[in-house]
């Protein structure tokens, strides 16, 4: 994995002010602990926000910035925090840190826990403050062994330097901390599912409402938020919310800086930490290096694998979620895959909608029965052994499984990219449909979903 903040030539350099998530990291790669932390002004957003704001100064603070969040779905976070109950009688409140990030193409959140553990810890602990949260939890995808051994050993650094515990600095509040390892399903990235998993259940989707904020962890109001997300809160608090609309670029919407990469056959695949607003053209020129050298760029997908495909001509769309919302699809994670002329349209969504069949949580029809049948069906058109009437049922499926069909939002995401397939590569799913024969029987002919 490489990590670069700037151009392929390396000629300016991370700084505070332009980089508030990356300017701590290591050129060697490794993990920045307690004292060098604290060196490179850690814990100073934290000792402000104890010191001197309350609760509710923080929640606007993080509010009046704009922040959203950055796990795909980007709600504003100082409106989610805002959704907490207000009653003080209600002493047993949770702040999870969802670390599950099984999205194919994305990294991000990996980076920040292995190189930077304190800084995803400050900033939980001023969520915490923020929001009368007495515990929290990062619940880790399993097969980060990595950032398991690097965010439990932060975690005792702090308990040792009295940051988190009983009494922080002398403030009276206490916020304990622990590292959940999940067991690895994708549909553990989805907030309730992952309160079920955490609690010891079935990863199952919760009904909504009541949101978690109400009746999350074990009953009690609960916030969940991203990694990236939580790792903004101490820069907005030590450098104030003009500062950081003022990282954003002109014509975006979302406010601050974004991790956003691009990997595939690029010159430079890594991850950078760019002003929202960007052009796609500059991530895969400037950043990515563009295509390595006898490949040409097909399509690429903005944001992982649960975003629409796009075309070369798209490379101009801002990266905000608006910009990319105006070329049709989702800013997702930010972390795009460029696919190259070399790549098979059929064969490609083959494998991602296995890969979303595959970890459906089975609980609602049209998920659990419609991602097999899509698998199906691509299979066949990819041997060539597609019927007549298949990209219409494909079509119809991505209709019946859209934003609103079921119950989260794991098939909507699964079926988009599908769906921008056959909308821009058509005839490479015609291609595998085989002619017409007579001694195909009528009834053995596919069902044609919204024909």
């Amino acid at each position: 994995m490489t990590l670069t903040s700037f151009g392929p030539a390396n000629r300016i350099q991370r700084s505070a002010e332009t980089h508030p998530l990356t300017w701590r990291l290591r050129d060697d790669g490794e993990a920045v602990w307690l004292d060098e932390y604290q060196a490179k002004n850690g814990y100073a957003a934290a000792r402000k926000a104890f010191a001197e704001m309350d609760q509710d100064a923080i929640v606007q603070t993080v509010k009046d910035a704009g922040l959203k969040g950055r796990g795909g779905a980007g709600f504003p976070t100082g409106v989610k925090w805002g959704l907490m109950p207000k009653d003080e009688s209600i002493n047993i409140r949770y702040l999870l840190c969802n670390a599950d990030e099984m999205e194919p193409n994305t990294w991000k959140d990996r980076m920040l826990m292995e190189q930077l553990p304190h800084l995803l810890i400050e900033g939980m602990l001023i969520s915490a403050r923020a929001l009368k949260t007495y515990r929290g939890y990062i619940f880790l995808r399993g097969e980060y062994t990595t950032a398991a051994k690097h965010l439990n050993r932060a975690v005792e650094e702090a308990k040792a330097a009295g940051l988190l515990g009983k009494n922080i600095l002398g403030s009276g509040f206490d916020f304990e901390l622990f590292v959940h390892t999940g067991a690895g399903r994708y549909i553990c990235g989805e907030e309730t599912a992952l309160i079920n998993s955490l609690e010891g259940r079935r990863a199952n989707p919760r009904s909504k409402p009541p949101f978690p904020a109400a009746v999350g962890v074990w009953g009690k109001p609960t916030c969940v938020n991203n990694v990236e997300t939580l790792c903004n809160v101490p820069a907005i608090i030590a450098d104030g919310v003009d500062w950081y609309k003022s990282l954003a670029r002109e014509g975006s919407e979302d406010m601050g800086t974004k991790l956003m990469g691009f990997s595939g056959k690029v010159k430079n695949p890594g991850l950078w930490e760019l002003p929202f607003g960007v052009t796609g053209r500059e991530l895969f020129e400037d950043y990515a290096g563009g295509m390595r050298d006898g490949f040409k760029l097909k399509a690429w997908q903005p944001g992982g694998a649960g975003t629409g495909f796009l075309l070369p001509e798209h490379l101009d769309a801002q990266m905000y979620a608006g910009g990319i919302a105006k070329v049709g699809t989702r800013m997702g994670t930010g972390l795009a895959m460029a696919v190259d002329d070399s790549v098979n349209m059929v064969s490609l969504l083959r494998n991602m909608e296995q890969f979303f069949a595959r970890e459906s949580c089975g609980f609602c029809t049209p998920c659990r029965d419609g991602l097999p049948w899509s698998v199906k069906l691509l299979m066949a058109i990819e041997q060539g052994k597609g019927q007549p009437g298949d990209i219409e049922t494909l079509l119809g499926l991505v209709g019946f499984l859209g934003p609103g069909k079921t119950f989260c939002a794991h098939a909507p995401g699964a079926v988009e990219p599908l769906g921008s397939a056959i909308k821009y590569f058509r005839p490479e799913f015609e291609a595998g449909i085989a002619p017409v024969s007579a001694a195909v029987p009528p009834l053995a002919r596919p069902i044609v979903i919204g024909a």
